[in-house]
């Protein structure tokens, strides 16, 4: 009876801390919200991150529609998406242009807010640990989530570090 109580005991706690319970990052799943949106992205069709940024989307109540092409580049240009700003995927909802993988929490405080002067939020590049990019063994690079208004002036909406 003590062995089975003790092989109990390490099997609990070997997976607590066992990497499929540990894949997504918890910090990706607070202040979720029931608040439902369409939203357009347009990514490349052989882009895993991409498709893991939309699957964060539609955990969050987000409807998406996927729109698959090659350069994303024209999408970026007609949308105002300044170079130093880019990312693999551009979205838009509402009218607000999201780039690269911006946290569905973020999107939706946005969305709330009925006076904002912001059109554009984006992360550039492709921080590891990101929503999309938070595979199972990847680090958690510090990022910031920036905010363009509608007269081109930047500013920080939100930073996550030791997430």
């Amino acid at each position: 009876m003590k062995r089975l109580l003790l092989a109990l005991a390490i099997t609990a706690s070997a997976s607590l801390h066992s990497p499929l319970l540990s894949a997504a990052n918890p910090v990706w799943q607070e202040n979720k919200t029931e608040a439902e949106y369409s939203i357009d992205v347009y990514h490349s069709p052989t882009c895993g991150c991409c498709k893991a940024w939309i699957e964060h989307l539609e955990d969050h109540n987000f409807k998406v529609n996927s729109i698959e092409m090659h350069d994303v580049s024209p999408i970026k240009q007609r949308l105002g998406v300044p170079p130093q700003g880019a990312s693999c995927h551009t979205a838009v909802v509402n009218g607000l242009v999201v780039e690269g993988h911006v946290p569905a929490q973020d999107i939706k405080t946005l969305l709330d807010k009925s006076d904002s002067n912001i059109r554009l939020l984006t992360v550039p590049g492709m921080p590891s640990g990101g929503p999309g990019m938070d595979h199972e063994g990847a680090r958690k690079d510090d990022f910031e989530v920036f905010a363009v208004s509608k007269d081109n002036k930047v500013s920080t909406y939100n930073h996550y570090k030791d997430y």
